[in-house]
């Protein structure tokens, strides 16, 4: 059966299969596309909404109705309604993709108003890491990771099934990776602070009504120590351990499931030219750009060379680990010399190296235990 175009898709789906009925049941193929096709829309607003939103932050104080917040919340809303549908007909999705789904927007729906409370009590909440953020980014990736589960098991296959599975992976990475911003937009907050080498708080990108308050909050003038608290106030060692050693992890799971040549490499390359592309468009918006990182890509080739070897699993997780660690660190101290990078503890590389060995070995028999 064959409909038009998005607006005629909306409204056939309303007129034929609005009926209530249990997950998992028969769907068209194109109500698969129709209902995963709008769930892009929403994370693509959900992300545009975010990427603004954090180089917002490095700007201005906070502002509950500030532009970035409200695309963030124009996904959210089409997230809620596409749950909604899901659990009423029980169309495109299988059991477990749809309570993991229902569970991501729960959580998502409750972390929110916590956030708002949070910056009510505390006022500005100076990291991307506080208990409130993360449930937004728990909730986000069991939705995303919802939606991937019900499109591997039941999605209709054609020429689209990649590109909306390798899609949906961009999107968790992002989520996974969001955290790390904190670094990426605080390291060029603090050089534009250091014009010449010497502090100037005229010239931060942050205005100074900001950097008043974060100074504020732990007592001090707006000297160097309490810009610093401002823009990098997170361990030099968390940084690398996420981005490259988590980012590994998600990549490696991300290339089982795509199975396709190079999917690590392509998604991470996608995620990379994304932020690249916003870097011009913040500056040209006079907003706080980040640094990239590039150095993402090599951990994603160092992914899809260890698969493409065929080695055993427990072969296969030990060198992955090994790899993942030499051309991630490696690029990332070349992007430090070239371009700019976050502090980088670098005596963290030997705990990537076992963690990724580790997770990367234990992910079979936990793959095998889910599909049982």
């Amino acid at each position: 059966m064959e409909i038009g175009g998005p607006v005629a898709q909306f409204k056939a789906f309303f007129r034929l299969h609005w009926t209530r009925g249990a997950a998992g049941r028969e769907t068209p193929e194109w109500v698969w596309h129709f209902a995963y096709r709008t769930w892009l829309l929403a994370l693509l607003f959900k992300l545009l909404g975010s990427s603004w939103d954090e180089s917002w932050h490095f700007k201005f104080l906070r502002d509950d109705l500030a532009p970035p917040h409200l695309i963030n919340t124009l996904g959210t809303g089409i997230a809620v309604v596409l749950v909604a549908i899901h659990t009423f007909t029980g169309m495109a999705a299988t059991r477990r993709s749809q309570r993991v789904v229902q569970s991501g927007l729960a959580v998502f729906l409750i972390a929110a108003p916590l956030d708002v409370i949070n910056h009510r009590v505390n006022g500005l909440d100076l990291t991307a890491w506080s208990p409130s953020h993360a449930l937004l980014y728990l909730g986000t990736a069991l939705m995303i990771a919802g939606l991937i589960d019900g499109w591997v098991a039941a999605g209709p296959r054609g020429p689209g099934w990649t590109l909306v599975l390798g899609s949906l992976w961009v999107f968790f990475l992002e989520n996974t990776l969001f955290p790390n911003g904190q670094q990426e937009y605080g390291t060029l907050e603090m050089t534009s602070c250091m014009p010449n080498g010497v502090l100037d708080a005229n010239s931060c990108y942050a205005e100074r009504e900001l950097l008043e308050f974060a100074a504020q909050q732990i007592g001090r003038p707006v000297d160097y120590t309490a810009i610093e608290h401002f823009a990098l106030p997170i361990p030099s060692w968390v940084y690398p351990l996420w981005g490259i050693g988590v980012a590994a992890l998600v990549l490696a799971v991300a290339a089982k499931t795509i199975g396709k040549a190079w999917t690590a490499t392509a998604v991470a390359g996608i995620y990379v030219l994304y932020r690249a592309a916003i870097w011009p468009l913040l500056v040209a918006g006079d907003f706080p750009p980040s640094t990239v990182p590039f150095y993402l890509v090599f951990v994603g080739l160092a992914v899809d060379l260890v698969r493409r070897s065929n080695l055993p699993h427990l072969a296969e997780a030990a060198v992955g680990a090994l790899a993942v660690t030499a051309l991630g660190y490696g690029a990332l101290f070349v992007q430090e010399q070239l371009l700019d990078a976050p502090p980088t503890a670098w005596w963290s590389a030997p705990i990537a190296l076992v963690g990724v060995a580790a997770l990367w070995a234990a992910g079979r028999p936990i793959a095998q235990r889910l599909n049982a």
